[in-house]
């Protein structure tokens, strides 16, 4: 099981990598954190791997210890059969239990990796567009997309050699941004030179100077690995009599969760006292982002002279077979950061125009989007315009319309209430006559005035017909007849 389990150690350490470029932005010209030493040698067990299917790993692995058979199996296994396959085959021996658990992560996972998918489409606006699962399944490389019911063989070597060559190239990335980090210091530096006048600009070099000869005066710093720096550990660190020192016991003091494995997080933990030489936070010459680098390329060192088995772990014997070889007891010079640059003249050169060209790119781009804001702004004024016209033209029908109709609207009448037009005999000047009663002007008159033959005529026909008897049923007025008292007793 210690090739798994260095599988995972490796992942923790790539954790807490991940963790400390978090703290310590690699943007900034000069960090000072303090790494507390205790942080280094105990570090959260829960710390995530940073890789995107780390769950998953986590838990086949938990699974995959449950089994007997496999640890049996994995007892004397080293990484490069694992690396070829050979650990996988061992699958089909597991107990039904182990299996089922990893049919049910693996749906999980499938299911996780399709919801990712989805949410993806929804944000880059593609509801409409039909999602081939399958097709985009392929860029996770980590299991067998083609069978997400099922967790076989396949599936299992696809997550080791996933997760190992993701920790691999981990570390050659990280040296890539490592030397990125410096050349850009160095690029802002000579920068902030050009913007000073030739006195100011001779005393910053000169101070630039004297900052790195104050950080390369240290201590001797021993080569990582060897007795000297072991022993200084086992004096320091452990408080013991260097003359008593014992490769076995220093093993076992420092395999700090006794599973009889150093892992890289332990290794490096090692290297804190011979980092102190070179470091100290509240110094302005010492950057703690080199501090990082120097621990790790310490770390790299010591595991690829001792970790025989490339499992990523230096088991004890590995240790105590390495105590005995030359390079322990007589090891070379360190060369510390200072003594090694991590770019070379071309890489600073390349490195300053490809920072030119994304200037460009970006200025093009400012220029671009300033082009459009002022056509939006312009499109914005039109549409202001036309707004603004509609509105008068609105305002001038709505004008039309009242000179063409100069009475007042109707009056809301509430309740029973009668208009006062309607209590009078005559209608009110103002109340509109029916077709043919309107008032005619008096200069028009003269021309409706009725002639004096027709008048005659109007009046004979009058006469005619108040002297002309009624027919019976239909009396003279009321007001014609005698008053006769109402006997109110008759009544009916």
């Amino acid at each position: 099981m210690s090739c798994l389990k260095g599988l995972l150690a490796s992942c923790l350490v790539l954790a807490s990598v991940m963790s400390w470029a978090k703290a310590v932005p690699i943007s900034l010209d000069k960090t000072k954190v303090k790494l507390a030493e205790e942080t280094v040698k105990e570090p959260p067990q829960s710390a995530d791997t940073g890789l995107h299917y780390d769950r998953y790993l986590r838990e086949v692995i938990d699974f995959l210890e449950k089994d007997q058979h496999f640890r049996e199996k994995l007892h004397n296994t080293d990484m490069e059969d694992i690396k070829q396959g050979k650990l996988a085959k061992e699958l089909d021996f597991v107990s039904h239990h182990v299996r089922t658990k990893l049919d049910e992560l693996k749906r999980q996972e499938v299911s996780r990796l399709r919801t990712l998918i989805k949410a993806k489409q929804d944000i880059e606006g593609g509801n409409d567009i039909a999602v081939d699962h399958q097709a985009l399944l392929k860029q996770f490389e980590y299991l067998n997309h083609m069978n997400p019911h099922t967790f076989e063989v396949e599936d299992l070597d696809r997550l080791i050699k996933s997760a190992t060559n993701d920790l691999e190239n981990y570390d050659k990335e990280r040296h890539e941004e490592f030397k990125r980090y410096e050349m850009m210091k160095e690029h802002e530096r000579r920068e902030h030179l050009k913007t000073l006048d030739e006195e100011d600009r001779k005393k910053e070099e000169e101070h630039y100077e004297e900052l790195k000869k104050k950080h390369a005066d240290h201590p001797k710093v021993n080569h990582p690995g060897s007795k000297d720096q072991l022993k200084e550990v086992w004096e320091e660190a452990d408080g013991l009599d260097p003359e008593d020192f014992d490769p076995k016991t220093f093993f076992n003091l420092h395999d700090s969760n006794g599973d009889g494995f150093f892992d890289e997080q332990e290794l490096e933990a090692l290297f804190t006292k011979e980092l102190e030489k070179i470091y100290d936070p509240t110094n302005e010459e010492d950057d703690m982002v080199e501090m990082e680098e120097e621990r790790l390329r310490m770390r790299e060192h010591v595991m690829n002279e001792v970790d025989t088995n490339k499992d990523r772990l230096v088991s004890l014997d590995e240790f105590l077979v390495a105590t005995k070889k030359k390079e322990f007891l007589e090891p070379d010079s360190w060369e510390t950061l200072e003594q090694n640059q991590a770019y070379t003249d071309e890489e600073m050169r390349e490195f300053e125009e490809h920072l030119v060209r994304q200037e460009e790119d970006l200025n093009q781009k400012a220029s671009d989007l300033q082009k459009q804001r002022e056509e939006l702004e312009r499109q914005q004024e039109q549409l202001n315009a036309q707004k603004i016209e509609l509105q008068q033209a609105v305002e001038h029908m709505e004008r039309l319309k009242t000179q063409n109709d100069p009475s007042p609207p109707a009056t809301h009448l509430e309740g029973n209430a009668v208009p006062e037009s309607l209590g009078h005999d005559q209608p009110s000047e103002h109340q509109p006559l029916p077709p043919g009663h309107q008032n005619i002007p008096p200069e028009q008159q003269q021309h409706h005035a009725v002639p004096p033959n027709q008048q005659d005529q109007g009046q004979e026909h009058k006469n005619i017909i108040e002297n002309q008897p009624l027919p019976p049923g239909h009396n003279s007025p009321l007001q014609d007849s005698p008053k006769m008292p109402l006997d109110h007793n008759n009544v009916p």
